[in-house]
């Protein structure tokens, strides 16, 4: 018995080093996501004014999807759509956490013809969470910053994630991005600290203490959603480039419901781009460091479009129409880059359209873990065509049924190749686009092609029956006198305050009053 022993421990042990060599050898992920950050806010993706070289450097190691889309045009329902592998729509989560619906909405006084349909308000516990799956395949996992899926009893470490820097039920940074802040969950160092460059360190932090085992990052900015802010150093910086590049007279237009920007000319955004970018840099050079870089997979997207209307009104996606809150392609395409080390795709681009679904089943394969294809039923992997593969064609949908604080409208979307039509709930109108021909969603062409319409009518009422979607309700208390009065007065009043803040955001003399950690202005 005892010379049976000492034969076996010994080839258990070396089983068990195996064993545990074997797991480390596993690829570690990083998720980065970004919150109302453009298709076009990224050099990599064609723009001149903003500097990003970390958030560049992610899509040179990796695939950049030209066609990569959020789940939806604003935030919380994107996020449940990576967390879960679930349409917003099937969640029953399709507008930010705390928006107001039904009746409630009358008390925002804009005189809307709908009353926007429920909404949920946390991330639901029956669904296995992507932390969660990560976890039971031996993960340790971390998230840092903005969460927005619901109150206490419903926070990151409700839902999988071992350790939580700062995510709780509040959708932007409460306080500013600079300290002193407002956030249970992430006590400020020092007065002044910046806030995205805070969540870089937590996360590098985490990197360095767990090196040695297998680890799910997950680094959810509260940049670059308004109030925005930055340092007189990084305002200076882009004021003198937007200067260089030559100042528009014009900043604005009106698109249907609001003014909407129309150049990349705001500093103090560029300044808070150029923040969070440094704070992917401390995470990425922290990775590289410690040897890891070969063996991280590293994921970088936004959870809608960039905010060009509404909000603090910060930047221009176009060539895209709209922004965040619209249903046109400037408020769902984003940057969608997946870099793993090891598939020889730096740099390459795919015009394969993805959305925030295909996420989870994603990662799940590229780390080797068994599918849960009752959980993420509306993603798909897309390792193959990061292989270098085709997939088959398929549809994607949104459905959006509330009013946009950015000047959206309640719609349905689907996109089939390369037609997108969009569904309104107001009236029932149907716009149909050619997404090759006509990029900018400038013509309609419903009219010219009855039976492409009629093709994704039908498929969109099937989808929305198979997701038990909800609808918005006509509002018995519309008056369209008091909707009038609204709109001409945004025309009227909002639209040259806008053109007078862009003015005075670029010009030498520029004084927040208060200091420049208080330089976030909104409407």
């Amino acid at each position: 018995m005892y010379r049976t022993l000492l034969i076996l421990l010994p080839l258990l042990f070396l089983l068990s080093c195996r064993q545990e060599k074997e797991e480390k050898a596993r690829p570690n992920v990083l998720f980065i996501l970004a919150d109302d950050y453009g298709y076009h806010d990224s050099g990599v993706m064609g723009s001149t004014y903003y500097d990003t070289p970390n958030i560049d450097s992610i899509a040179l190691h990796g695939m950049i999807f030209e066609n990569g889309y959020a789940a939806c045009q604003v935030c919380s329902p994107s996020r449940a759509a990576i967390m879960t592998g679930k349409a917003p729509a099937r969640l029953r989560i399709t507008d930010w956490i705390g928006a107001r619906t039904g009746e409630a909405w009358r008390t925002l006084n804009r005189h809307n013809k709908l009353l926007p349909a429920s909404n949920k308000d946390q991330l639901p516990f029956e669904d296995i969470s992507l932390a969660e799956a990560m976890k039971k395949e031996g993960y340790k996992t971390f998230f840092a910053g903005k969460w927005h899926l619901g109150s206490k009893g419903s926070w990151p470490t409700d839902h999988g994630f071992d350790i939580n820097k700062g995510g709780w039920e509040k959708g932007s940074p409460m306080g500013g991005f600079y300290a002193p802040w407002e956030n249970p969950n992430l006590e400020a160092k020092y007065e002044g600290e910046s806030l995205p460059i805070r969540l870089g360190e937590e996360t590098a932090d985490f990197i360095r203490n767990h090196k040695d085992t297998n680890f799910f990052a997950f680094l959810s900015f509260y940049a670059v959603h308004g109030p925005i802010q930055t340092t007189e150093e990084k305002w200076k910086k882009y004021r003198d480039r937007a200067e260089n590049q030559g100042i528009a007279d014009k900043g604005f237009v009106m698109e249907r419901r609001l003014p909407i920007r129309q150049r990349q000319d705001n500093p103090v955004y560029g300044g808070l781009v150029e923040s969070m970018d440094d704070a992917i840099g401390i995470v990425l050079n922290t990775l590289k460091e410690l040897g890891l870089d070969e063996n991280t997979i590293v994921i970088f997207t936004s959870d809608n479009g960039g905010v060009a209307s509404g909000d603090a009104y910060s930047t221009s996606n176009l060539p895209l129409r709209g922004g965040k809150g619209y249903q046109w392609e400037g408020g769902i395409r984003e940057p969608y880059f997946i870099s793993v080390p090891w598939l020889s795709h730096k740099g390459t681009r795919t015009s394969v359209p993805a959305i925030g679904m295909d996420f989870y089943p994603t990662i799940l394969d590229l780390v080797g873990a068994k599918s849960l294809p009752e959980q993420h039923m509306d993603g798909i992997s897309l390792l193959p065509i990061l292989m270098g593969n085709e997939i088959t064609e398929r549809s994607l949908f949104w459905h959006y049924p509330h009013y946009g604080n950015q000047g959206g409208d309640p719609s349905t979307i689907v996109r089939s190749g390369d037609w997108k039509m969009i569904h309104y709930y107001e009236d029932g109108v149907k716009e149909l686009y050619n997404l090759n021909e006509d990029p900018t969603e400038s013509k309609d062409v419903a009219q010219l092609n009855p039976e492409v319409l009629e093709k994704l009518a039908g498929e969109m009422e099937s989808w929305l029956q198979e997701v038990n979607a909800d609808f918005p309700l006509k509002d018995p208390q519309f008056n369209e006198k008091l909707w009038r009065e609204r709109q001409s007065k945004i025309v009227r009043e909002l639209l040259p305050r806008l053109e007078q803040r862009r003015k005075d955001y670029l010009s030498k003399d520029f004084d927040p009053e208060n200091n420049w950690w208080d330089s976030g202005l909104r409407d």
